[in-house]
């Protein structure tokens, strides 16, 4: 006996369209997928380039700043900027030389620390 086509299920019917359109949605989902992918790689490009780009920058500005630190603390610029200056070495009568205190060790071999004692003054009391 053979089979009818109205007899059939819907489901074995629409089964072939079905699959079709699954399969044209996957291709169409990897295409967008790929040219969306496309689009980042460019844009992530472009955005090292113009990264590369202002490191060369800094990096050039940083080198013209050594430059000119080093020329700032060269001994003749030092020189000639203390002579346009009025300024001077000091002369030997100017320099007032202190002696440097010796450390001597407690007398007193309970007292772990030194403390400085305030003298008390006939004002605060």
């Amino acid at each position: 006996m053979a089979k009818n086509r109205k007899n059939q299920a819907a489901a074995i019917r629409f089964g072939p369209a079905l699959k079709a359109l699954c399969l044209c949605l996957l291709i169409a989902g990897s295409a967008v997928g790929y040219v969306w992918q496309k689009s980042q790689i460019y844009e992530l490009g472009k955005q090292i380039h113009e990264k590369e780009l202002r490191l060369k920058q800094l990096a050039h500005n940083h080198a013209e700043l050594d430059r000119q630190l080093s020329d700032l603390r060269s001994v003749v610029t030092l020189d000639r900027r203390a002579h346009d200056l009025g300024l001077a070495p000091a002369q030997p009568m100017q320099v007032i030389r202190l002696p440097e205190p010796s450390f001597s060790p407690p007398e007193n071999k309970d007292s772990t620390r030194l403390l400085a004692a305030r003298q008390p003054d006939a004002t605060t009391q």
